[in-house]
């Protein structure tokens, strides 16, 4: 790949124009009588106009054909995207699930619209409340496809093969142990190279944002001079009756024909845009004394709810750190939580179960479901030498966190074939240590 070009910030005011057609921006207004190069404007709204203006996402699209010359959009096959919570009977147990399989390129081709697939969700497009968690399987280049999504933001992680995303904005090189943010009404097309897997989290009306720091100070986690924007690239380029326009409404698909491309934005400017994140420039804050802090502390983006403190969902991230803690049971502790936690792995072994859990699988722990370290884990680590020690190296584990309580698909729990009958079983040959007759057993600290 040549070098792609990016615009360094987290939610930045930004402007930007292919270098092909220097002044395309207009000077000193939004939407004058005729554009420079004669393009259309168009204004892009991530949030209602009288937002408060921390909050108000807008941008301006430079463009050689409004975006609304299409066809009528017709329904289209579902696949295996859902927004239908009920279809199976609830399941609080602790569910995992093996690497979700990727169809062969020579059986089938499959691209990233056909290989979505609904995994689990709570709550409402509708009303603009809720999430859903989709993994994409596929194995050839959407062509003269793009899709575009009315119900929500798209957080995207690559687990098997980069995507070169084409956008409205321009291009982002999106690889394994990054991730992607496209919101809300942005239609891309995914060009990938060998068959290709990973993770979806959507939220409903809402967008993705940096947590507070708090007592952290100004500094710390994902800084914002790290994600990355794309810098405006057009193609004039014609598809006669050709070119698709997929759009998920009212969580259902629909497709639209038109005759150019859509990725035909000259310029552009604006502070609602894709943007992509290293999850290596992650500035990881961890116990240098004892015991755990939480695992909020590991958090990259938030997507608050009207509850202070409460998100509709957190991006976490598990990276490789030092463990120093002294007195501590190291790996994360046994634990029952009032959030639901679907936990992902793109790479490496997760320091709390080395076994059953795999890179492209994943993990639910529901509301109230109690969740922790394997036997195996408990042990080892109850009768560690706790010496400075690099933990996950080479790994990176991450979780999508929702105060919602999510169900799981049919899908899921059934059509895919993944679920983990066995999961359970790497809990029962933990036994009792009690010693009622001695308060302080011998250890090795």
């Amino acid at each position: 790949f040549c070098r792609m070009q990016y615009i360094s910030g987290f939610g930045n005011e930004c402007a930007s124009e292919d270098p092909r057609c220097p002044g395309a921006l207009p000077e000193g207004q939004n939407n004058p009588q005729v554009c420079p190069y004669n393009l259309y404007a168009e204004q892009l709204s991530g949030s209602a106009f009288t937002c408060p203006r921390s909050s108000n996402k807008r941008s301006w699209l430079y463009r050689i054909l409004p975006s609304v010359s299409h066809k009528p959009f017709e329904s289209i096959d579902q696949g295996h995207v859902t927004h239908n919570w009920d279809e199976v009977d609830p399941d609080p147990n602790q569910l995992r699930w093996k690497p979700f399989e990727i169809p062969k390129a020579s059986e089938k081709r499959v691209d990233f619209v056909n290989g979505l697939h609904t995994l689990c969700g709570a709550g409402d497009m509708r009303s603009n409340n809720g999430l859903a968690i989709h993994i994409f399987l596929c194995n050839t280049s959407m062509g003269n496809r793009c899709f575009y999504n009315s119900d929500g933001d798209f957080l995207i992680v690559p687990q098997k093969g980069k995507l070169l995303i084409y956008t409205e904005f321009g291009k982002m090189l999106v690889q394994p142990n990054e991730i992607c943010v496209i919101q809300r009404g942005m239609r891309f097309n995914i060009d990938v190279f060998e068959e290709t897997r990973g993770y979806i989290l959507e939220i409903y009306g809402i967008h993705f944002e940096l947590p507070d720091l708090g007592p952290i100070g100004a500094n710390g986690l994902a800084n914002p001079r790290d994600f990355m924007i794309p810098v405006a690239w057009f193609e004039d380029r014609q598809v006669p009756g050709g070119y698709t326009v997929i759009n998920k409404y009212q969580g259902k698909l629909f497709a639209a024909k038109q005759d150019v491309s859509p990725f035909n934005v000259v310029a552009w400017h604006g502070n609602y845009t894709p943007y992509k994140y290293n999850l290596e420039n992650f500035m990881v804050i961890n116990s240098v004394a004892f015991d755990h802090a939480d695992p909020s502390i590991f958090t990259v983006l938030t997507a608050k709810s009207l509850c202070p403190g409460v998100a509709i969902a957190d991006f976490v991230i598990f990276p490789p750190r030092w463990g120093v803690a002294d007195k501590t049971f190291r790996p994360p502790y046994y634990h029952r939580n009032c959030m639901s936690e679907f936990m992902g792995l793109i790479k490496g072994h997760y320091e709390a179960k080395q076994g059953g859990f795999q890179p492209g699988g994943g993990s639910l722990h529901s509301t109230m479901t109690p969740h922790g370290p394997d036997a195996d884990c408990f042990e080892k680590a109850s009768k560690a030498k706790l010496a400075p020690e690099r933990i996950a190296d080479g790994t990176m584990a991450f979780m999508f966190e929702s105060s919602l309580s999510m169900a799981v698909t049919k899908w899921g729990l059934k059509t895919s074939n993944c679920l983990d009958e066995n999961y359970y079983k790497c809990w029962e040959p933990l036994k009792s240590h009690f010693t009622p007759n001695s308060r302080n057993p011998t250890g090795p600290n």
